[in-house]
């Protein structure tokens, strides 16, 4: 049996609003994660990891930075027909933009009737995982799906906060699909956990070209694939589900294997921040087997300086990627991206320091995100005293994660 072609879609055009202001100047998959990724980094190195070679990233807002990112970092060769390219909305069927997920790929048809794949595979730009692809194919190809759609089992209690789906008896085939439902219902085997929907799809390309095309017929659709394109195929009995855990990833350890979070929210962004610190990490960076790729800056190494007295440049259970310097400062339970300098007798402690920000001498930082280019004065805190961050105009999270936005200035009243 001969391999199928694949088509990889990647969502990437949302506002990500909830995020701000990590996304005011940038679209959400453009935004730093693990020091020197972006949260897109994920999506692409599950598929090219994968062997999917051939990937569009459908984008609209503020691209800028993520079409770069996409143009210098993932560029393959293409003797063998290989590419990574980023498509912004293009208004082919009209003057308008895309007004959901469903409508984003109806509008980029030229894409699938280009390549003329016999799969897609349709997945979100802003989720820290790893997946192996082909073993969700090939359960896809041997139930002969119209789609298949990952999923997650969660507490019934946790459910009611994602798309839910509901599976018959055999627990594969989907016999509904709830936006955040009251009352989620159980696995089979599991009454008292759901199935949650991660937005990775594959689709037979005959059925996704036919419902996309169904829909955008419908007046009284919000044309998105979790709300209309899928529960349209589950009326249809086109649509099965794959349970994630079953998802076996080379290097994987048992502590990281299962490892999804979607980082749409501050908090959500800060905790798996947190998930990568640690000595047996929650999500482990350091699996060679199955690699999260990236451009790296040209930069010298990460240096550690001074060691006298309490001036004494450290980093303990961090992570600190090239570029940083720590001079005679504290790094605890933190994250820093390349270009960061801690001075001495600096703290920061449970923190991001995303790239080429400042920390002065005696500055403290603890329970924050800092964004790129912040300069922070000699003395300063951030992350001490939320209501005096609030007064500063620094945004904080409702758990309490202090966040300085990109280039802000810290006054020290």
């Amino acid at each position: 049996m001969t391999e199928p072609s694949v088509l990889g879609i990647v969502l990437a055009g949302g506002a990500g609003t909830r995020l701000a202001p990590l996304t005011d100047d940038r679209a959400k998959p453009a935004v730093p994660f693990g020091g020197v990724y972006r949260l897109i980094d994920f999506a692409l190195s599950n598929l090219a990891n994968a062997g999917i070679r051939k990937m569009c990233v459908l984008t609209q807002y503020k691209s800028h930075s993520l079409d770069r990112h996409i143009t210098t970092t993932w560029r393959l060769t293409d003797l063998l027909g290989n590419y990574v390219t980023p498509v912004p909305a293009q208004q082919r069927l009209g003057p308008h933009w895309y007004t959901g997920s469903a409508d984003a790929i109806y509008q980029s048809m030229n894409l699938i009737n280009d390549d003329n794949p016999d799969l897609v595979v349709v997945v979100g730009a802003d989720h820290v995982y790893r997946m192996d692809v082909r073993q969700i194919i090939a359960q896809h190809l041997e139930h002969d799906a119209g789609v298949t759609v990952a999923a997650l089992p969660v507490s019934r209690q946790d459910a009611k906060a994602f798309g839910i789906v509901g599976v018959a008896d055999d627990g594969r085939t989907i016999t509904s699909f709830l936006e955040k439902p009251a009352d989620p219902p159980p696995l089979p085997d599991s009454p008292d956990e759901s199935f949650a929907s991660m937005g990775i799809y594959v689709f037979s390309t005959d059925v996704l070209k036919d419902a996309l095309r169904r829909d955008a017929k419908d007046e009284d659709s919000r044309h998105d694939l979790g709300g209309n394109l899928i529960p349209m195929l589950v009326e249809g009995g086109a649509a099965q589900a794959y349970d994630f855990l079953t998802n076996q990833v080379p290097g994987a350890t048992e502590r990281d294997a299962g490892y999804w979070r979607d980082v749409g929210t501050i908090d959500a962004y800060f905790d798996a921040h947190m998930d990568l610190r640690s000595v047996a990490p929650l999500f482990n960076l350091y699996n060679a087997k199955w690699p999260i790729l990236t451009h790296m800056p040209s930069m010298p190494p990460a240096k550690f300086v001074h060691d006298t007295g309490d001036r004494i440049g450290r980093a303990i259970d961090s992570l600190v990627s090239n570029g940083v310097i720590v001079s005679g400062g504290l790094v605890r339970q933190s994250v820093l991206s390349p270009g960061v300098r801690v001075n001495s007798w600096a703290r920061v402690e449970c923190s991001v320091v995303l790239h080429d920000v400042q920390v002065g001498r005696r500055a403290v930082v603890q329970n924050a995100i800092i964004d790129k280019n912040v300069v922070i004065p000699p003395g300063a805190q951030i992350g001490v005293d939320k209501e005096h961050d609030l007064a500063r105009g620094f945004a904080v999270s409702p758990g309490g994660i202090t966040v300085v936005g990109k280039g802000q200035e810290v006054p020290l009243l």
